[in-house]
């Protein structure tokens, strides 16, 4: 959800997501939750963490506590390395009905922390 969004607004980012545990493919939840915003993450494509840590990169931002704390090292060379905590949607259980409303608080927590963080450090001047 978090690269969905970033792409959605700003264009111009190269915005690359992974995990330590990738699905084998995108939820149908988070792909319904971001449709009700009017990003489509539908073609998006799970990819593990370890494909990226040969190259170099302004930021590496984990997402998830559990992704924090088992993140691999990046060899390649990272400017800044962030953490923006949220609960991992794909944790909750139950039906559809118990489970979209966490998955809408994430990607409304996702909004909110990635707007603020382009606002003050992509788009401001350094």
């Amino acid at each position: 959800m978090a690269e969905g969004f970033l792409k959605s607004l700003d264009s111009s980012l190269k915005v690359y997501s992974a995990g330590t545990n990738p699905a084998p493919r995108v939820s149908h939840r988070a792909i319904k939750v971001m449709n009700e915003i009017g990003i489509d993450i539908g073609n998006g494509h799970p990819k593990r963490v370890d494909e990226f840590v040969n190259q170099s990169f302004d930021y590496v931002i984990t997402v998830c506590d559990n992704a924090k704390e088992t993140c691999p090292v990046f060899t390649g060379n990272v400017m800044h390395k962030l953490h923006f905590g949220f609960d991992d949607p794909a944790d909750a259980t139950g039906t559809d009905e118990e489970v979209l409303p966490v998955y809408r608080r994430v990607r409304d927590e996702i909004v909110e922390e990635f707007t603020a963080f382009h606002q003050k450090i992509i788009r401001e001047p350094k």
